[in-house]
């Protein structure tokens, strides 16, 4: 597979937002603990809680409207 799996922060001063529980990081780029994934052409970062919770969709590559 051809596929990047590094997902560098966003650019700018937006802070990283978890999108399903909204937890905001505390700082501008993610945690290494967070999970980001491209979805549809755009980014969407994840909470390590958020991630925990929906591993297996995750894993079953599945975008994160299906969780």
């Amino acid at each position: 597979m051809d596929e990047e799996t590094d997902c560098p922060g966003p650019g700018g001063t937006a802070d990283v937002v978890c999108a399903l529980c909204g937890a905001r990081a505390a700082s501008e780029s993610a945690p290494p603990t967070w999970l980001c994934s491209v979805e549809n052409g755009s980014r969407h970062y994840f909470c390590d809680d958020c991630a925990r919770t929906h591993i297996r969709a995750i894993e079953g590559r599945l975008d994160s409207a299906w969780w």
